[in-house]
């Protein structure tokens, strides 16, 4: 095998380009991307059967868990084609879930062509409609996968029908499968070889390279992913990053298959890995062009927009002396996810912690989790929120990240928040719910239309009402079935106003937030309800009380325990009794004034997920 890959990568004249085919894997979370791309690894024997494990790609503990996929990750398949020809196939393997589109926008921007994996028994979903229209824009030639062909559910013609009608491809010669059994894996391999096009490029050009991806290793260093578009690259070679400015000198070239191989050079159209003493991820700029230092290309390839931070939320450790611990561990993450940011901040209620961006709820929950299971952290979250622009009363504007940061009301002009248009595809019974959900949610519905026997709903919505559970409202609500997309269409002012959490009159600022003026009352009483039953009894009463400003919106009483301090005194006078209770309701009274509320950290989590 390995004979076979290092001839189709040190020959890196143009006559190789034919027999070069990059693809990606598209399709909605758990229609089998994952397990299709352990089907083509085994099949093409690049794995023998005792290194072959399920969801080979997904290296992450956490992938492996949850079943999903979190980082795009490549392959190289060596195939033998019924028609002698031997074909260099680039898989790149991409997560299915809306938090990491980035990924995948990335991945398409490396490949030719694509395959759209549907589900044959689910059909088409709103994760399925958001990638296939990316792989769209990027003029990707579609080959229709049909997969769980196996499953008493299943319903190919009707799925396909459904492809033809909502996405507008022509499906009928869709390729049937099923990616668990291995039914249909050899179809596959000969539509990508047949259906999809080779790679151009001119191996006599300067180089010119895109770079994909970036994450470090504790051995090599930064590892490099780059798709060469122009020229070749090599050992020894003296490269610069157009975009930053940076020269290094290649200590290693390579491709995955998927363990790390070298080879000697990475010609035109080829996707591999390089490395070259770089130390930090942040050097390497994800979209940048590489080219050669003595003979750099004319113009830089386009790149990609930057992964902007949608939701924010502080990240405190529980011990304060963890502090530190928190600081290393979060920089050493940011060293393989370049969408995550951070910045110091300070709270009265919880220390030093970190003001966190994240892509979505999802990689907000990913990055809490990794911390907490890599690192061996005890953390606290802040409730989550999104950017909100405040437009102050001298024309300046301000972001604001954090709801306890809010300024002086009276200088605020008004608060703009990011809105978004919502993809919502659901089975018709569960249509009026979920209409009422969004309207609940100060939706604004923009089209209603029918795919098959299907709903498929589009929505504006206030992006602050769907950071919170408007998803797991969404699922509960369809018992699952309803799918979910969403893309940021800009800023709109908003009657928002801050309510603040006090408990025993203290502000709790971490679960201080910006609601809209006619849900703040619903939402506060909620709040107070639902900290009256999570946080424990002391020997004092403790009022949680929902504020505006000055003004209270709504309070529940947390009953003090009785301790019974007459229990000692057996018959003799009263006023002993009556001495003793006084004493425990002057300490009590004491108490209340100075006493501690100790919040536990599951109160705040859970809190924050809050039912309607």
């Amino acid at each position: 095998m390995t004979q076979t890959l290092d001839r189709a990568n040190t020959e890196t004249g143009a006559s190789d380009i034919p027999t070069i085919r990059n693809f990606a894997i598209v399709a909605h979370i758990d229609h089998g991307k994952s397990t299709l791309a352990d089907r083509l690894i085994q099949t093409t024997g690049s794995l023998s059967a005792r290194e072959m494990k399920e969801q080979v790609l997904d290296s992450m503990d956490i992938e492996r868990e949850r079943g999903i996929t979190i980082k795009a990750q490549t392959v190289r398949l060596i195939y033998k084609a019924k028609d002698g020809e031997t074909y260099t196939l680039n898989l790149i393997d991409t997560p299915g879930h809306v938090d990491f589109a980035y990924e995948v926008n990335r991945s398409l921007a490396a490949c030719e062509g694509s395959l759209l994996v549907v589900d044959a028994s689910q059909g088409v979903e709103a994760q399925t409609l958001a990638n296939v229209y990316q792989a769209i824009e990027v003029d990707h030639e579609i080959v229709p996968v049909l997969n769980k062909i196996d499953l008493p559910a299943a319903e190919p013609d009707r799925v396909r029908t459904q492809i033809e009608d909502v996405i507008g491809l022509d499906a009928s010669d869709a390729i049937e499968i099923s990616a668990k059994t291995g039914l249909g894996i050899e179809d596959v391999l000969e539509g990508i070889v047949t259906r999809l096009p080779p790679p151009r490029g001119n191996a006599d050009a300067t180089l010119k390279a895109m770079l994909v991806d970036s994450w470090y290793d504790a051995y090599l260093g930064v590892i490099v992913l780059i798709r060469v578009i122009d020229g070749t690259i090599k050992k020894g070679q003296k490269v610069r990053m157009m975009g930053t400015g940076a020269t290094y000198t290649i200590d290693k070239v390579g491709v995955f298959t998927p363990k790390l191989i070298d080879v000697k050079a990475l010609g035109p159209g080829e996707i591999g890995f390089i490395t070259a003493s770089i130390k930090e991820v942040a050097d390497t700029r994800v979209g940048d062009t590489i080219t050669d230092d003595r003979n750099p290309t004319d113009a830089p390839l386009p790149g990609f927009r930057p992964a902007q931070p949608v939701v924010f939320c502080g990240l405190f450790p529980v011990d304060a002396a963890d502090f530190e611990a928190l600081r290393a561990a979060m920089g050493r993450l940011r060293l393989n996810d370049a969408s995550f940011s951070f910045e110091m901040e300070t709270s009265a209620a919880l220390g030093f912690g970190f003001r966190c961006g994240f892509l979505g709820l999802l990689h907000l929950e990913i990055i809490q989790e990794r911390l907490e299971r890599e690192f061996d952290l005890d953390l606290v979250a802040t409730a989550p929120s999104v950017v909100y622009d405040v437009a102050m009363r001298d024309g300046t504007s301000e972001e604001l990240h954090n709801p306890a940061d809010l300024p002086d009301v009276m200088k605020i002009a008004e608060i703009r928040e990011p809105w978004i248009e919502a993809t919502i595809l659901t089975p018709d019974e569960y249509l009026g719910p979920i209409l009422k959900l969004c309207q609940d949610r100060r939706g604004v519905q923009k089209d209603l239309s029918y795919v098959g026997q299907r709903a498929m709903l589009k929505y504006d919505l206030p992006l602050n009402e769907v950071v919170f559970d408007f998803y797991d409202r969404l699922k509960s609500i369809s018992k699952g079935y309803a799918s979910f997309d969403y893309v940021i269409t800009g800023l709109q002012a908003g009657d928002l106003v801050k309510m603040q959490i006090l408990v025993n009159g203290e502000p709790v600022d971490a679960l201080s937030m910006l609601v809209h003026r006619s849900a703040a009352e619903t939402r506060g009483r909620a709040m107070c309800e639902k900290l009256k039953e999570l946080i424990p009894r002391h020997l004092f009463q403790i009022p949680v009380q929902a504020a505006i400003g000055g003004k209270i919106i709504a309070r529940e009483t947390i009953r003090a325990l009785r301790k019974d301090v007459t229990a000692k005194c057996y018959g003799g006078d009263v006023s002993r009794k009556r001495k003793l209770l006084e004493a425990q309701k002057k300490g009590k009274k004491k108490m209340r004034q100075f006493g501690k509320v100790e919040i536990p950290q599951d109160a705040f989590i859970q809190a924050l997920k809050m039912e309607e």
